[in-house]
């Protein structure tokens, strides 16, 4: 990296050459940090206020720093390149730098086994060059195996700078767009024809697209590399019957990837995991919490208000025990019958025949060909391994080019369908859409097709696999922010990501006019609910009625408005008056009894996080209403399984005094006596306020608590 006084010089309203360098050796490293593979990365400053290399000796090599040597770089180096890398007040040559470089490498891969050995350079060329041992350092590289990059602030091809390139300057952009060919100093140009000599020598076809500018440079290394997987090969026998088996290889085409860090508890001062402890202590249910070993401890399984132990043994014997990995045929089928919704799992296996294996290869080949040819699959047998439970898939033809495999898909079981059945739409006249409609939707869904007919080929607008997982992206792009600047807010998302993920400018713009017609041929309207109506309003009041009668119906008729103007137009639970609001709503019956339950017991978990008497009184009355309805209604089942989820989540969230108050009230479970559905005992009722559940783990996550809470309230 160029850190000298050149570049650090900038055009008002500008950023310096400095700066975007910095930038641009920030996002490599960081995309080596988060890739997690094992390339070791060193830094080497040239234009520096000191000198610190090995070379440096009568007076050669000066002003040049080898900050860091070969290593797999972690968060520190991010800090590093943050923190501690400066502008310097001189200049160096950026050949003898990269002689520097070069010995570093020769140096510290001696002995080590690598696939690659790479230098990039990035300078703006501002500098005195000696061009005397140019050809012996071309010789070296190549001798050594070296390849070279160069990141510059203008494009090396002279085409891009008169935009005569088809696409170059769009390309390699310059982000200082003033400083093209004659802006160029003497010193610039010199070093640029120095460049494409070393490139074209070192590769005479491509050597040229190994030099970037800085602003191609960040839009390339904005998107962090995926984590690199070796392909790790599943060997297996392919058998067909009980005499045919084909030796066959497979591999994970498409899976689900997952980020391999993960989140570790650390001491919030230190920031160091070894200073948290963590210890798990089961107790019985007694007064004096005696401790529990684990040994002395079973799984227990619950059945209905049951706990059926089961024991590590019962498991063991529990598990289907098969001979060990296997992909056998069960048959075939037609590819017509095999439902692009019936895929499951989360991988696709390619299927090949080992590399080694000639007859293997020529079997596994003809099962292939004839399945493509009868547009037939293959119904499979699949086991991993022993230890796992077997699937059954489908095995798909795959006959490309180059090469030929099967494709393994997961296929559901019985118990994974969900069947729903829903009614006709073309039953009701009403819902059946006119010509113009249809016409309207059909060219709406022309103009927002992502794949469009180019010179006769098929051109992807949204091309989804090249498109990055976006929660990782933002992820990665969050840590670092956070390991560089600890105190500072997260940035938002970066501008690239959120291109990336909106509709592309060309469907954008081309859907408009029938987006505009699709409005006016579905038009929509206001619907206006009916208002309710006493039977006074629709029958009238009767003359015959006598004055006392006729009093009494005024004075109940006066009441109830009154009622009705105190609680106003009510659709849902308030915080005000929830009970009376509940009951309200359940009188109405404006909504399911299910759902006005669910609001209720939002209510009651959102009044229980104030640790308050005042608010804990108003979740009593809520408790109480919510079990005064549901025994008039006949429905104990919402009640009792929300008052056990909440006993189970009593003693992490520290609501005992508030428990106590039921218990006070004798708000306890609806037995069988109450309610006839109910599946409680009338001694089950009594004993739920009686005992209290001790805290079992003693760092269970409260999440888990809360969860049972909205897990019932998703049940309901």
């Amino acid at each position: 990296m160029d850190v000298g006084f050149s570049m650090s010089n900038s055009a008002p309203g500008q950023e310096s050459y400095f700066e975007q360098t910095k930038k641009v050796i920030l996002k490599f490293a960081q995309r080596q940090v988060f890739a997690e593979n094992k390339d070791e990365l060193g830094l080497v400053l040239f234009g520096s206020d000191t000198t610190k290399n090995p070379l440096a000796k009568d007076g050669e090599y000066q002003n040049i720093t080898v900050h860091r040597h070969l290593m797999i770089p972690e968060f520190d180096l991010l800090e590093e390149i943050h923190n501690q890398i400066h502008p310097g007040s001189q200049q160096a040559d950026w050949l003898d730098a990269l002689v520097v470089c070069m010995d570093l490498i020769q140096k510290e891969t001696l002995g080590k086994k690598y696939d690659r050995l790479n230098i990039a350079i990035l300078t703006d060329l501002n500098s005195q060059v000696s061009p005397d041992q140019l050809d012996i350092i071309i010789g070296n590289l190549k001798k050594a195996g070296i390849t070279l990059q160069f990141f510059l602030p203008f494009p090396v091809d002279q085409e891009a700078e008169d935009g005569s390139s088809d696409g170059a300057e769009n390309r390699r952009g310059s982000s200082h767009p003033g400083q093209r060919g004659k802006d160029l100093s003497a010193e610039q140009q010199k070093g640029l024809e120095m460049v494409k000599q070393v490139m074209l020598t070192l590769d005479e076809e491509d050597g040229l697209d190994e030099v970037y500018t800085f602003s191609d440079a960040m839009e390339k290394l904005s998107i962090f590399k995926k984590v690199e997987r070796r392909p790790t090969a599943w060997p297996c026998q392919l058998t067909i019957g009980s005499c045919l088996s084909i030796r066959i290889v497979a591999y994970k085409a498409v899976t689900d990837e997952k980020i391999k860090k993960t989140w570790s508890v650390v001491d919030a001062q230190s920031n160091n995991k070894e200073d948290v402890k963590k210890e798990t202590v089961f107790c019985l249910n007694d007064d004096n919490e005696t401790e529990v070993q684990k040994d002395d401890i079973i799984q227990g399984f619950r059945y209905g208000s049951d706990i059926i132990p089961f024991s590590k043994i019962d498991q063991d014997q529990m598990k289907y025990k098969h001979e060990g990995k296997s992909f056998s045929v069960l048959g075939f089928a037609k590819q017509s019958l095999i439902n692009r919704q019936h895929f499951m799992g989360n991988q696709v296996l390619k299927v090949f025949a080992p590399k080694d294996d000639e007859h293997a290869g020529v079997a596994l080949s003809a099962v292939i060909q004839a399945l493509d040819e009868l547009k037939m699959v293959a119904i499979v047998r699949y086991a991993y391994a022993k230890n796992c439970n077997p699937q059954v898939g489908a095995a798909f033809p795959c006959v490309k080019q180059k090469y030929e495999c099967l494709m393994y898909v997961q296929l559901p079981y019985m118990e994974d369908l969900r069947q729903f059945t829903f009614p006709s739409l073309e039953r009701n006249k009403k819902f059946n859409p006119s010509e113009a409609q249809l016409s309207a939707m059909d060219s709406l869904i022309d103009s927002m097709m992502l794949v469009k007919e180019v010179n006769g080929e098929q051109e992807d607008l949204f091309k989804v696999h090249h498109i990055p997982n976006p929660a990782h992206q933002r992820l990665w792009q969050c840590l670092h922010h956070r390991g560089v600047n600890p105190g500072a807010p997260l940035p938002p998302l970066e501008p690239w990501l959120q291109a990336a993920l909106e509709r592309p400018p060309v469907v954008e713009a081309g859907c408009k006019a029938p987006l505009e017609e699709v409005k006016r041929k579905f038009p929509l309207h206001v619907v206006k609910k009916k208002e309710l109506k006493t039977s006074a309003q629709v029958f009238g009041k009767g003359a015959e009625e006598p004055d006392a009668k006729k009093a009494l119906l005024d004075e109940d008729e006066e009441e109830y408005n009154l009622a009705r103007i105190t609680e106003g137009n009510i659709n849902s639970v308030g915080s005000v008056d929830p009970a009376r609001d509940f009951r309200s709503l359940i009188k109405r019956k404006t909504l399911p009894f299910g759902e006005v339950c669910q609001q209720l017991t939002k209510r009651i978990e959102q009044l229980l996080t104030y640790k308050n008497t005042q608010y804990y009184m108003k979740s009593i009355s809520c408790v109480e209403a919510f079990r005064e309805l549901s025994v008039k209604l006949g429905n104990a089942e919402l009640y009792n399984g929300y008052m056990q989820s909440l006993k189970r989540s009593l003693p992490d969230r520290g609501l005992q005094d508030f428990w106590d108050l039921l218990v006070q009230d004798a708000l306890t479970l609806i037995h069988k006596d109450e309610v006839e559905g109910s599946n409680i005992s009338k001694q089950e009722a009594n004993e739920f306020l009686v005992t209290e559940e001790k805290k079992e783990a003693a760092e269970p996550a409260a999440v888990d608590d809360f969860g049972d809470v909205d897990d019932l309230l998703d049940m309901m």
